[in-house]
């Protein structure tokens, strides 16, 4: 008798689930949460919304992925300059990072994180909240690290550690409106060089 081949349990995806996630934050990134329809998502995913609802839940749920992706991979910048050894350092990468990552050639222009869900009505109020949550933990790490600063000298006594972190997130999410707005990378770091120019120095 032949052997049969074994099968696995379970119908194979046919689909690269890291890929089609990829391209779903591309997506999401250019168009924001409510320009994206399932058509875009689905034909650049290059699966059946069937498909996509099995691998990865609802758009919404889709979406989450989408931005823990962005924030794992095109915004890991932000992780890495929490980590500089001065506050002037920090807020120098955060804002060369923002600058580097809103212009990139060959992808969309701006953040995810800031404009994906600027426009959406109710039914992306989920996205709304998610994306607030996002942008103030982003500032609250940073306010954690200033504090730091403060407490190992590297910032003057008098520093505001939530003022300076709020400083630098505007500028973060200005830069990103701004680049979604066509300015070019060259402006947009002098802009950021230039805001730093007085950064309170211990």
């Amino acid at each position: 008798m032949g052997s049969r081949r074994s099968r696995p349990i379970g119908r194979p995806r046919g689909f690269d689930a890291d890929e089609a996630l990829e391209r779903a934050m591309l997506v999401f990134w250019e168009h924001g949460y409510e320009g994206a329809s399932l058509a875009n998502l689905t034909d650049a995913m290059g699966i059946s919304t069937t498909s996509m609802y099995a691998a990865f839940g609802n758009k919404e749920e889709l979406f989450r992925k989408a931005l823990e992706r962005y924030t794992e991979g095109p915004s890991a910048y932000f992780a890495r300059a929490l980590d500089e050894p001065t506050a002037l350092g920090v807020a120098t990468a955060i804002l060369a990072g923002a600058v580097r990552t809103t212009t990139r050639p060959a992808r969309p222009h701006g953040c995810l994180g800031v404009q994906g869900a600027l426009a959406a009505g109710d039914s992306g109020r989920g996205v709304r909240e998610l994306l607030a949550a996002w942008r103030n933990d982003g500032c609250t790490r940073i306010r954690e690290r200033f504090q730091r600063a403060v407490d190992d000298g590297d910032l003057p006594p008098g520093s505001d550690p939530g003022l300076l972190a709020r400083y630098v997130t505007t500028l973060t999410f200005g830069i990103a409106v701004q680049a979604a707005s066509g300015v070019g990378r060259e402006e947009l770091q002098e802009m950021a060089d230039a805001a730093l120019r007085d950064w309170p120095i211990a």
